[in-house]
C-alpha cells in the first residue's frame, strides 16, 4: 500500500491526485494507459472510494485523464486536448515557495488565472511562505515590427499607446496584488516586478516553480481597431488563440522535458538580466 503522508496538510484526495499526476507527467503512466480501478486505488492509498473519485475528477478537470463508459479511466492522449494552464498554476500555489515567470505580450491570461490562488491566500485557504512573480513584456516606447499596420507594415504609435494601457492594466494589477500579500502579512516574502524588453515576443512563456513550462505561439491575424477615431487594419498578435504546450521536469535531468524547463529558465534569466529594463508601477 502506498500510504499517504499523515503530516501532509493537503486533503487526501489532493494527495492521491498528486501521486497519480506525477506518474502521468513522468510517463510511468503513458498516454492511453488505463488507470487501476477505483477499488484498487482506494486499497493502494488506504482511502475511501469517494476520495479516489474526487482525485480522478480533479485530474479529469486538468485534462490529464478521460473516463470511458464501461471501460474505465485512461490517461488522455496528448493530441486530444492541450493541458490547461489554470489548474497547474493553482496547484503550484500549494507549495511553500511559489515562483511564476512570464514572457509575452500583455499578461492578460496570467492575470486571469492567477487571481484565484491570490484570493485563496487572502482568505487563508493557501499559505505559501514566499511568492515571486516576474513579467517581461515588450517596450511600448520604441517602434515595433509587429503588431503593424496592414498597409505598409508600419509601426503604429497609436496602437502602441492602446497596447500600453492593456499591458499596464493586467501586469500592474498582478504586481499590486502580490505586493499586497506582503504588506498584509499574509506571505512572509512576496515580490512582483515587470520589465520591458526591446523585442516583441512572437510567443508566450510561463515558467512555474522552476519545474513546469507552458509555451505557445501567437498567431498573426488581421484585426481592425479604432485608432485616433479611424478603423485601422492591424496585423495583430492574437494571444487568446495561442494553444499552450506543457513540459514538466522530472528526476532525470537529461530527459527532453527536464532540459526544456532548464533551457526556458536560462532563456528567461538571460533576457531579464541583460536587455530587459525595469519599470516602476
Amino acid at each position: 500500500m502506498d500510504a499517504l503522508d499523515p503530516d501532509d496538510p493537503r486533503p487526501p484526495y489532493q494527495q492521491v491526485a498528486n501521486a497519480l499526476r506525477a506518474a502521468i507527467l513522468t510517463r510511468r503512466l503513458a498516454p492511453g494507459d488505463k488507470l487501476p480501478s477505483g477499488p484498487q486505488l482506494a486499497e493502494r492509498y488506504g482511502v475511501a472510494r469517494m476520495t479516489v473519485q474526487q482525485a480522478i475528477r480533479l485530474l479529469r478537470d486538468e485534462g490529464l485523464v478521460v473516463s470511458r463508459q464501461g471501460s474505465g479511466v485512461f490517461v488522455r492522449e496528448r493530441t486530444e486536448r492541450p493541458v490547461g494552464l489554470r489548474p497547474h498554476l493553482e496547484r503550484a500555489f500549494e507549495e511553500s515557495a511559489v515562483s511564476v515567470d512570464f514572457a509575452g505580450f500583455s499578461g492578460e491570461t496570467l492575470h486571469g488565472v492567477i487571481s484565484e490562488p491570490l484570493d485563496k491566500i487572502r482568505a487563508g485557504r493557501l499559505r505559501p511562505e514566499s511568492v515571486s512573480v516576474r513579467l517581461i513584456v515588450p517596450d511600448p516606447t520604441i517602434p515595433w515590427s509587429l503588431p503593424s499596420t496592414v498597409e505598409g507594415l508600419q509601426d503604429s504609435p497609436a496602437f502602441r499607446k492602446r497596447a500600453t494601457k492593456i499591458m499596464e492594466r493586467h501586469t500592474l494589477a498582478i504586481v499590486d496584488a502580490v505586493n499586497e500579500l506582503r504588506e498584509l502579512g499574509l506571505v512572509e516574502r512576496a515580490s512582483a516586478e515587470v520589465r520591458v524588453s526591446p523585442a516583441v515576443p512572437l510567443f508566450k512563456l510561463y515558467l512555474i516553480n522552476n519545474a513546469e513550462v507552458f509555451f505557445g505561439y501567437y498567431p498573426v491575424q488581421e484585426h481592425t481597431v479604432t485608432l485616433d477615431g479611424e478603423p485601422t487594419p492591424i496585423w495583430d498578435l492574437m494571444g487568446k488563440d495561442a494553444i499552450l504546450f506543457h513540459h514538466a521536469a522530472d528526476s532525470d535531468t537529461e530527459t527532453m522535458a527536464s532540459q526544456y524547463v532548464a533551457q526556458s529558465r536560462m532563456w528567461f534569466d538571460s533576457i531579464w538580466n541583460t536587455v530587459a529594463r525595469e519599470i516602476k508601477p
